[in-house]
């Protein structure tokens, strides 16, 4: 299983496989042809109450992951996410400027999890 993470502003490769879009809303700016997204998971994405609290503060990013761990907990959509991994390449989507503290990193780190 192989698992990418890609700004929504990066051009898509071919060497992407399949293009998940993990963000609630669509990246301002960004035309849907231009994107090239294959499924556009709303659901797996931080609940509006959680990203609003979160505001990508790098010093808040531990409690982020928890607080997020705890939304999918159960969820419908990270388990379609588990089995499109399984399918082959994924490419995890994001419109979040900072690269090392958004949702794809976590979900990148629960896909690869066991269960």
């Amino acid at each position: 299983m192989q698992v990418r993470l890609k700004r929504a502003y990066e051009a898509p490769e071919d060497s992407d496989g399949q293009r998940i879009l993990v963000d609630r809303l669509w990246p301002r700016g960004v035309s849907k042809d231009e994107a090239r997204i294959d499924h556009w998971l709303r659901d797996v994405a931080p609940s509006s109450e959680l990203r609003k609290w979160f505001g990508h503060d790098p010093a808040k990013w531990a409690e982020f992951q928890r607080r997020y761990g705890e939304e999918l907990k159960d969820s419908p959509a990270l388990a379609q996410l588990k089995e499109l991994a399984r399918k082959g390449r994924l490419t995890l989507v994001y419109g979040a400027r900072d690269e090392l503290h958004n949702q794809a990193v976590v979900l990148a780190g629960l896909i690869d999890r066991p269960g």
